[in-house]
C-alpha cells in the first residue's frame, strides 16, 4: 500500500524562500564562491529542487568547469523536463564543450516547449553556424529577430552568416542594425569594419574599427583587423603599429604574426618578416599559410633550398594549395630545375585549372626546355581560350623565331611598332618632379633592395614604390597615368589586343633600378604587366656610343634560328627619357662604363 506523504514532508522538499533569494542575489552580484557554496548546500539538503541545480550549473559554467556544468544542467533538466530554460542552459554548456549535435538537440527541445523563446532560437543559430549549416542558422537568427526585433546580438550574428555566404551588402545592413540598437556594441562595429573592408570601403572600415576601439581599447582582434585595413590602404607603418598593439595584448595571436610578417615583407624588412612567420609557425605548426609565407620570404632572400623545404611543408599540410605549387615551381625554375618546375606548375593547374599565371609560366617552362610539341599544345589551348597576356604574346613571337610557326597573337602581333620614346624634359620640370623626389625616396631609406638575378653590378628596390603613399609618389604616378592615356590616344585606331583589350582600370607597380659602372640588365619581359615603361632619372653622360642604352626586341638572340632575324630597336635614352612599350617585348640594357650611377624608375601597368 502506497504511503501518504504528509504536508510536513512536502514542505521539506522545498528550501526556504529566503535561502533561494539569497542564492539568486549572490549569483547576480558576481559573488560566485558564495553562490556555489549555498547552491551545493541546498542541493545536498533538497536534491530534488531544480532551481539550485540550475544556479549551480550557471556558476560552474561561469568559472570554466564545463563538465561539472553539464552534469548540473542535466540534473536540472531531469528534475523538470518541461523547463525550456533548463534545456537552453544545457545547450549552452554542450556547445562550449564542442558537443554541437547534442547542443542542437537541447535547443530544439527548448523551442518545442516554448516556441517564442527568442534566446533559444538565437543559440540554435550559433550552433548551426558552428556546424556550417548556414541556411538553417540564418533561419534561426531571423526567427529570433522576429520574436525580439531589438535583439542586437542576433542582428550581428545574422551579419556574420550573411558575410560567410558572400552576401556582404546584406551583412553590412545587419551590422548597422545591430549598432543602431546597441551603440556601445564593440563586436558589431568590428564585424561591420570587416564587411566594409571586404566591400572595398576602406575609409568607412577604418572608421568603424576605430569606433570599436574607442569602446574597447584592449580588443586585440580589432587592432589586428585595423592593421589589415591600414595595410589595404598601403599605410604600412600604421598597419605595423596596429599589429604590434594586437600582439602586446595577445602575444600568441598567430594570425596577426602572419599578417605582420606580410607587412614587414612588403616593407622590404625580410629578416624581420622571417622572424614573424617563424613565431606564427611555432604557435600554429599545422598552418599551411604560415609555411607558405615563410617559403616566399626565403625565396626573396635567395635561400632557395630552404624555400623549397618550407613550400613542401605547406603542401604536406594542404596538398591542393595551388599558390604553394606555383611558387615551388618558380623556385625550381630559378634553380634551373625545369623538369621539376614543369611538374609543379602542372600540380598548380590540377588544383586550380583557371590559374592564368600558372598556364603562362608552364608555357614558358616548356619553351625553355624546347618541348616543341607539348609547348604548341599548351599555346593552342591558351589561344583557343582567347587568353591575351604579355607572356603568351611574347612566346608566340619567340616561337615563330625558333620554330618558324606563326600563330595568332592575341596580345600584340607587331610589338616593336608600339614602342614610344618621350622626352619628359619638355613637358615637366624633370629635376624637381622626378630627380629630387627619386633621391628623396632612395635616401630616406623608405625602400629596401631585393635580390635580382637579372642585374649585373646593380640593385633593384623591393616591392611597389607606389605603395609608399606620399606627395612624391602621388605626383609621379599621376604623370605616368597622363602619359599612358596619351599613349592609348596615339594608338586608339589599332586592332591589337594590347590597345583594344587594355583594362579601363589598372594599377601601377614601380621600382627603382640602380647600376654602377659595368652594370647591365639581362633580357627579360615583365610577365604580369600589360604596358611596361621606364623613366630615366639619371643616365651618365659622355658614354661610348650606345652603351647604357635600352634595347627592346622580339626575343632573345638564341631564339632566332635559320635565316630568321630577331627584330630589335635600340633606344638612345638620356636623363628625362620615358619609354613605353608592350610588356611582351624582351628588353635589356647595354653595359656602360662611368663613375656615375645609372638610375631608372621602371613600372608596369597591371590590370586591377
Amino acid at each position: 500500500m502506497r504511503k501518504k506523504i504528509s504536508e510536513q514532508n512536502l514542505k521539506a522538499k522545498n528550501p526556504p524562500q529566503l535561502q533561494l533569494s539569497c542564492l539568486l542575489e549572490h549569483f547576480q552580484n558576481g559573488r560566485l564562491n558564495d553562490a556555489e557554496k549555498l547552491a551545493v548546500s541546498i542541493t545536498k539538503e533538497f536534491p530534488e529542487h531544480q532551481y539550485a541545480w540550475k544556479v549551480l550549473g550557471a556558476v560552474f559554467g561561469a568559472t570554466g568547469r564545463k563538465s561539472e556544468a553539464v552534469d548540473a544542467n542535466q540534473t536540472a533538466v531531469t528534475l523538470s523536463p518541461q523547463d525550456a530554460a533548463a534545456h537552453n542552459n544545457l545547450g549552452i554548456t554542450l556547445h562550449e564543450l564542442d558537443r554541437l549535435d547534442e547542443a542542437e538537440a537541447s535547443y530544439r527541445q527548448a523551442i518545442a516547449l516554448k516556441s517564442d523563446f527568442a534566446e533559444a532560437h538565437y543559440n540554435l543559430g550559433v550552433t548551426l553556424q558552428a556546424l556550417d549549416r548556414l541556411d538553417k542558422s540564418e533561419e534561426s537568427y531571423r526567427q529570433a529577430i522576429a520574436l525580439k526585433p531589438d535583439y542586437a546580438e542576433a542582428h550581428s550574428n545574422l551579419g556574420n552568416v550573411l558575410g560567410e555566404q558572400g552576401r556582404l551588402d546584406e551583412a553590412e545592413a545587419s551590422y548597422r542594425q545591430a549598432v543602431d540598437l546597441k551603440p556601445d556594441y564593440a563586436e558589431a562595429y568590428n564585424n561591420l569594419g570587416n564587411a566594409l573592408q571586404e566591400l572595398g570601403k576602406l575609409d568607412e572600415a577604418e572608421a568603424s574599427l576605430r569606433l570599436a576601439l574607442s569602446l574597447k581599447p584592449d580588443y586585440a582582434e580589432v587592432h589586428g583587423n585595423l592593421g589589415n585595413t591600414l595595410k589595404a590602404l598601403n599605410r604600412l607603418d600604421e598597419a605595423e603599429a596596429s599589429y604590434r598593439q594586437a600582439l602586446s595584448l595577445r602575444p600568441d595571436y598567430a594570425e596577426v604574426l602572419c599578417n605582420l610578417g606580410n607587412t614587414l615583407k612588403e616593407s622590404g624588412r625580410l629578416d624581420e618578416a622571417e622572424t614573424s612567420y617563424r613565431q606564427a609557425i611555432a604557435l600554429q605548426p599545422n598552418s599551411a599559410v604560415n609555411h607558405y609565407n615563410l617559403g616566399i620570404t626565403l625565396n626573396d632572400q635567395g635561400r632557395l633550398d630552404e624555400a623549397i623545404i618550407s613550400l613542401n611543408q605547406a603542401l604536406s599540410l594542404k596538398p591542393n594549395y595551388d599558390k604553394a605549387h606555383f611558387n615551388l615551381a618558380v623556385t625550381f625554375k630559378e634553380m634551373g630545375r625545369l623538369d621539376e618546375a614543369e611538374a609543379s606548375y602542372r600540380q598548380a593547374l590540377l588544383s586550380n585549372p583557371n590559374y592564368t599565371e600558372a598556364h603562362n609560366q608552364l608555357l614558358d617552362c616548356l619553351f625553355l626546355q624546347d618541348k616543341k610539341s607539348i609547348f604548341f599544345d599548351e599555346l593552342n589551348y591558351l589561344i583557343n581560350q582567347e587568353k591575351a597576356t604579355a607572356i603568351i604574346g611574347s612566346l608566340t613571337c619567340r616561337a615563330a623565331l625558333k620554330y618558324g610557326l606563326e600563330k595568332p597573337n592575341l596580345f600584340c602581333t607587331k610589338p616593336l611598332n608600339y614602342v614610344l620614346h618621350i622626352n619628359l624634359n619638355t613637358r615637366y620640370d624633370f629635376e624637381k618632379t622626378f630627380i629630387e623626389k627619386a633621391k628623396s625616396l632612395l635616401n630616406k631609406n623608405q625602400v629596401s633592395n631585393r635580390r635580382q638575378s637579372l642585374l649585373v653590378n646593380g640593385y633593384q628596390t623591393l616591392g611597389n614604390i607606389f605603395d609608399i603613399r606620399n606627395d612624391a609618389t602621388n605626383e609621379i604616378q599621376n604623370i605616368i597615368r597622363i602619359e599612358v592615356e596619351r599613349y592609348l590616344e596615339k594608338f586608339k585606331v589599332s586592332e591589337e589586343g594590347l590597345i583594344k583589350k587594355m583594362p579601363d582600370e589598372y594599377s601601377l607597380n614601380g621600382w627603382f633600378i640602380s647600376m654602377k659602372s659595368g652594370g647591365s640588365l639581362k633580357p627579360h619581359i615583365h610577365t604580369e604587366g600589360w604596358l611596361s615603361g621606364s623613366i630615366y632619372i639619371n643616365v651618365p653622360g659622355n658614354l661610348i656610343a650606345e652603351s647604357g642604352n635600352l634595347v627592346v626586341s622580339i626575343g632573345e638572340e638564341k631564339d632566332a634560328v635559320s635565316t630568321r632575324i630577331n627584330e630589335k630597336k635600340t633606344i638612345n635614352v638620356v636623363t628625362g627619357s620615358m619609354v613605353l612599350f608592350p610588356a611582351s617585348l624582351m628588353h635589356h640594357t647595354i653595359p656602360f662604363e662611368s663613375e656615375e650611377e645609372r638610375i631608372v624608375l621602371a613600372f608596369d601597368v597591371i590590370e586591377k
